[in-house]
């Protein structure tokens, strides 16, 4: 979901590089990858690196940038998501009583990381969202305190899946993209929606050691 001219950026970008230090950090967890939460979902059908997939339920955070430039929606958009993850939030449901007084207190809760980072382009406008740990409900879940971040309850959901590594330019995702739905036409699967671009690693990770997926929705 990143372009070919991020990693440079990345490194002029100061608060976007403290961001991304502490989002890799938490998931790589001392290069602990395979303990991170990912999507829960089970494999239907498939073939060397095109999968249809049954997901679960779930709950995301999710934000959405207005921009010409992938590359800065992006970022923008990991930064206001991050935010909330490591902090800029109010819990729920933890209310302060005292006498003769009632006050409500609020606090920050860090929030575990889970992987990919997903991006989809929808009316000329980048979704990133992340998703959230399978131990919070909408009830549980601290609210964002930037309104431009939102939670949302994700039905399960039959996805068509193509894994491969390489770069993050957008020539490589929209050649991923095509073998995608050209394996959907040739399997007469319809897809729904807008498709989506994840990335599971960080941008320092050297193209030919990256995973990433692009992803659409199935009837």
């Amino acid at each position: 979901m990143i372009g070919t001219k991020f990693a440079p950026n990345f490194l002029k970008n100061k608060s976007m590089c403290r961001y991304w230090i502490l989002f890799f950090a938490i998931v790589l967890g001392g290069c602990n990858y395979v303990s991170i939460e990912q999507p829960k979902f089970h494999v239907l059908e498939g073939e060397d690196n095109l999968q249809i997939r049954q997901y679960q339920p779930s709950i995301i955070a999710k934000t959405v940038v207005e921009s010409s430039d992938m590359d800065k929606a992006s970022n923008e958009g990991f930064r206001r998501i991050a935010k909330f993850i490591f902090g800029d939030n109010t819990a729920k449901g933890k209310i302060a009583m005292t006498a003769p007084v009632t006050s409500s207190e609020e606090r920050s809760e860090k929030i575990a990381m889970t992987a990919p980072v997903s991006m989809q382009v929808t009316g000329g406008k980048y979704v990133i969202a992340f998703t959230m740990p399978s131990s919070y409900t909408l009830v549980t879940l601290p609210s964002p305190n930037d309104d431009r971040v939102k939670i949302e309850q994700l039905p399960g959901k039959k996805m068509a899946v193509i894994k491969y590594s390489g770069t993050w330019s957008p020539k490589r995702m929209q050649e991923k993209k095509d073998e995608l739905l050209n394996w959907l036409r040739e399997k007469k699967l319809k897809p729904i929606g807008e498709v989506i671009f994840a990335r599971y690693d960080p941008p320092w990770t050297p193209w030919f050691m990256r995973t990433n997926e692009v992803q659409v929705e199935v009837e």
